[in-house]
């Protein structure tokens, strides 16, 4: 099997309640499908030989109920920067065919694809102030800020820790200030779910 490593930044932001539902019962809420947004900035990584440090990739996804059940839509971009062998290195990786449950899982609940595009990816990321920004230009727009207090306003901390996870093992819980989709899917939420998170995935899994 093809060694590879991807260390970096992840956002989730859907269309869920705050802490994710799909990640703690199984099943989406308050809606019957889940849709979002993924990405991750990769601070450190390798894919046989090939540098993929300082790329971003994202997708965007939509399932008409839970995960589990399948028949969901996935629509791909891969950062504009990268080379034709970083392009065909990260396709091979988030495509499940390189090993990492993650994305062998989703190889197998995803039964339409679009893309992969190759456009510009804007990432920032501050996870211990809970805020994030993905923008695909032309195709998505997301944001992330801190859970508040509703009877003070304060700003709420919310950790939630999965050991046994295969997507992260912890991500600080926050909420979309505005989640936006206009490509093949499309979608427009403000207030629901986002997760933030720094991961290590390795083609023998997800490592941190």
């Amino acid at each position: 099997m093809v060694s590879w490593r991807m260390k970096g930044q992840y956002i989730k932001n859907c269309s869920c309640l705050a802490t994710c539902p799909c990640d703690t019962i199984g099943v989406p809420a308050p809606h019957r499908f889940c849709e979002g947004v993924v990405g991750m900035h990769i601070q450190e990584g390798h894919f046989d030989g090939v540098d993929l440090s300082g790329l971003n990739w994202a997708a965007l996804a939509h399932w008409p109920g839970a995960l589990h059940e399948g028949n969901g839509t996935l629509e791909l971009f891969v950062d504009e920067r990268a080379t034709e062998a970083q392009r065909n290195a990260l396709f091979t990786l988030l495509s499940g065919q390189a090993g990492n449950a993650l994305f062998e899982i989703l190889a197998q609940i995803v039964t339409t694809v679009h893309g992969p595009h190759f456009v510009p990816i804007h990432f920032t990321f501050d996870k211990a102030r809970r805020r994030a920004q993905l923008s695909i230009p032309g195709f998505a727009e997301t944001t992330s800020e801190p859970l508040s207090i509703p009877a003070t306003g304060e700003e709420q901390r919310v950790i939630v820790q999965m050991p046994g996870g295969f997507e992260y093992k912890e991500m600080e819980v926050a909420r979309t200030g505005r989640l936006e989709a206009t490509g093949a899917i499309q979608f427009s939420w403000q207030g629901t779910h986002s997760s933030l998170a720094e991961v290590e995935h390795t083609h023998e899994g997800l490592i941190a």
